[in-house]
Order: structure tokens, then C-alpha cells, then sequence
């Protein structure tokens, strides 16, 4: 088996980025308008190496959230800087790297919120998830949590659920995921990073910054996902898979933010529509019986629906195009 370095000499893909920014980020709950309470980086080079690292706590302005987690109280937290005071420092951090987490879509959409509310966005345009990566290495791991990766990898953990161990633990543990996949010529998973801006349904859009302008809508993609590159292999049948390539539209309020839910229909190989037509494979909504359009056109085209728990179950198990 070739060493790292005889990896780094001979065989490192070219198409390889050219730096990595391991980030982790701990917060107050799982919602759109949660708040950061700490964040670390450690940055890499193009081969996996440390160069440094970087960890701040985050005066989120409201309630921590779980504490018995992350172990940050209001006490702890209020001395801290806001998100806005250390947004400059954090970018540099970021900036022409790849992000790199363990569930990518979640710390990247926590992070473009807060630069969001900040009136700016992150330097980051590519991420990179360690649990897709495991994933692509075909690791034999009994579940796909940190604490596993970190055992397969021989790394120790210190303080599970602290930014700065948790960074650390995830950076040891991604450079031998990154030169295996050097080794065997493994395609990274590499996503693009969309900023988001604020959205709302009100006449005048609320000023950023005020904790109540995220009470009356929603957070949405500034930029449109690029386009599915897989063909539309047709309607989902009832007590199939999943295939790469379907059609997949949202309708009303979901438990898991949609951005989250429609992020991780992207990264499965679906293709996430705006709207309803003949063409459209599944129709996702925890309300079947509601007026929308969606749900209006679904029932006279015979498009197939399942609700947001079934869907969930789904992805789990998405079969390739062209099976």
C-alpha cells in the first residue's frame, strides 16, 4: 500500500482543490433562525497538511439552546463577540478553500445565514461532506457519525460537541480519507456553496440584523442550482427506489427546513423542480389535501405523493441512474 507521501509525489490528482477549510460549527437548535454560539476552522493544504487553526466563541443574542451539548452557557456566551464582529476573520479563513464538515449541508447553511444577517456572504463557493466521502471510499463503518470516522482513523476523540476538538478530530481524520481517494482516483463529492439572501412575502422587504425579520418568511437560494445530470428515468413507483435523475417537488411547511431537504435531494442525484407537470416523478407534502397549486396539479397529472417522513426514508437509499 503506497504511504502518503509517496501518494503526494506520484499519483495526486490534478484536479484536486488546492486548499481545505475543516470547519465546525455548534448552535442553538437545528432551525433557520438559530444562531452560531461557537466556530473553529483548521486550515489544510491541497494535501491534507495543517497549517493552522482558529476557534472563537459567538454571542448568539438569544437562548444557547442545548447546553448538555455543547456545553456553552449564557454566562459563558455573553462576553463573547457577535457573528458580525468576527465575519471578517471567519471569511479569511474561508476563503478560496473548500469546505469541508461532517453533514456539509448543515454547517454550511448555518454559516450562510449568519453572513446573511450580516448583510454579506462567505468566501466559500465548493463543499465538501465527510460523510459523502466515507461514503464514495465504501468505509466499513457501522454508522455514519463523527465518533466513527474518527475510530476507523485511529483518532482521539477529547471533547465531543466543542468546535475546536471536533475540527480537529475531523481534519486528522480527512486527510487519510483524501489520500485514499488520491490513491484510487475517487471523484471528491464536491458541491457547489450557494449564499443565500433573505426572502419575504411582505411588501417591504424587513431589515437584516432584527431578529423579527425572520419570523414572516423564509431563507432562499440566491442563485439557481446547477442542472441534474442525470436523465429523467420517469415516476417513482410505490414500493421502489428512489432513481438519480427523478423530479422532485416540495409543497408546504416541512419539519426539516426545505432548503435542507431539497440540498439533500440535490446531493442524492435528484432533481429538485419548482413546480408541478407531467414530468414531475414525486410530489413531497405533509398536507396532500391541501389547494396549492402543487398539490392541484399533482392530482390531475396522477403524480405520485408521499409525505416528508416517507421521503426522508427514500433517500436513505436512492438507486444509481440507469438502474
Amino acid at each position: 500500500m503506497l504511504d502518503d507521501r509517496t501518494t503526494a509525489e506520484t499519483t495526486w490528482p490534478t484536479a484536486y482543490p488546492q486548499g481545505y477549510a475543516v470547519v465546525d460549527v455548534e448552535t442553538t437548535g437545528l432551525a433557520r433562525d438559530d444562531r452560531i454560539v461557537s466556530a473553529a476552522v483548521y486550515r489544510l493544504d491541497a494535501q491534507g497538511n495543517v497549517e493552522d487553526h482558529w476557534y472563537s466563541l459567538v454571542n448568539p443574542q438569544r437562548d444557547p439552546g442545548p447546553v448538555w451539548i455543547h456545553g456553552l452557557t449564557s454566562d459563558v456566551l455573553e462576553g463573547a463577540p457577535l457573528f458580525k464582529d468576527i465575519a471578517e476573520e471567519f471569511a479569511g479563513r474561508l476563503a478560496d478553500r473548500v469546505l469541508v464538515a461532517h453533514n456539509a449541508i448543515f454547517d454550511w447553511q448555518m454559516i450562510a445565514r449568519e453572513y446573511a444577517r450580516a448583510e454579506t456572504t462567505a468566501p466559500v463557493r465548493q463543499r465538501l461532506c465527510t460523510i459523502a466521502l466515507s461514503k464514495e471510499l465504501d468505509l466499513p463503518l457501522p454508522n455514519h457519525k463523527l465518533e466513527s470516522l474518527a475510530a476507523h482513523f485511529g483518532v482521539v476523540q477529547q471533547r465531543a460537541h466543542h468546535a475546536l476538538d471536533d475540527a480537529r478530530v475531523l481534519a486528522e481524520a480527512f486527510r487519510p480519507s483524501l489520500h485514499a481517494a488520491a490513491r484510487g482516483g475517487v471523484r471528491l463529492p464536491l458541491l457547489e456553496c450557494r449564499p443565500l439572501t433573505e426572502w419575504s412575502d411582505s411588501a417591504a422587504a424587513p431589515r437584516v440584523g432584527h431578529q423579527a425579520s425572520y419570523r414572516g418568511g423564509s431563507w432562499r437560494p440566491s442563485r439557481r442550482r446547477p442542472p441534474c445530470p442525470h436523465p429523467n428515468p420517469g415516476r417513482f413507483e410505490d414500493g421502489k427506489p428512489l432513481k438519480q435523475g427523478m423530479r422532485v417537488a416540495f409543497s408546504g411547511d416541512t419539519s426539516v427546513e426545505r432548503e435542507l431537504l431539497e440540498d439533500r435531494a440535490v446531493e442524492a442525484g435528484l432533481h429538485v423542480a419548482t413546480s408541478v407537470s407531467r414530468l414531475t416523478s414525486l410530489l413531497v407534502t405533509n398536507d396532500p389535501d391541501s389547494a396549492t397549486s402543487k398539490t392541484v396539479k399533482a392530482k390531475a397529472f396522477g403524480t405520485p405523493v408521499v409525505d416528508e417522513a416517507a421521503f426522508t426514508q427514500l433517500l436513505r437509499d436512492v438507486a444509481p441512474a440507469g438502474e
